[in-house]
């Protein structure tokens, strides 16, 4: 692996789409980082991956961009990431992630989080995100009582409890 892992210089090296290339180097991110290196190829081939590493370390692109790589792909029909949060607040910095970086394939998300309107969440829901990022409690809570938000179409689920653990649908 870390032979590998030597000759990779760049996201391209990793095989992600050159348009989400184009997208990282605009936000300044020339080369992957170490959880990027370990786990973007690991993702790639649709493995399931359990990465910790600390604050700061690029564990946001290490799951974000495998799933927008694969949204490229995908038909657009929403819903198709779920990122569990431990925080509210991780919860708002993680959508931002997303959206940077998926700012050339337009990718939409929702963030679903308690002491938030509810009412407000479902409408956002509606518009048929295609990543939505909550905490368990608010997600749950619309999984019980908001029409028509299902988890049956998810292809990612990553859990932000204790580093990350990102989960691939084969079907």
């Amino acid at each position: 692996m870390e032979e590998e892992n030597k000759e990779i210089k760049s996201f391209k090296d990793l095989g992600l789409d050159e348009l989400l290339v184009e997208a990282f180097e605009k936000m300044g991110w020339k080369n992957p980082k170490e959880i990027q290196l370990k786990a973007i190829p690991q993702a790639l081939q649709g493995k399931d991956v359990i990465g910790f590493s600390q604050t700061g370390s690029g564990k946001t692109g290490a799951f974000a961009l495998p799933i927008l790589h694969a949204l490229l792909d995908a038909p657009r029909h929403g819903f198709f990431a779920c990122v569990i949060s431990p925080t509210r607040e991780l919860a708002y910095q993680v959508p931002e992630q997303f959206e940077a970086l998926g700012s050339e394939i337009g990718v939409k998300c929702a963030v679903l989080v308690g002491q938030m309107d509810m009412v407000q969440q479902s409408i956002e829901i509606a518009k048929g995100p295609d990543i939505f990022v909550g905490t368990p409690g608010r997600v749950l809570d619309h999984l019980k009582n908001t029409k028509g938000f299902s988890l049956d179409r998810l292809k990612y689920l990553v859990n932000l409890f204790g580093g990350y653990r990102y989960y691939c649908s084969e079907s």
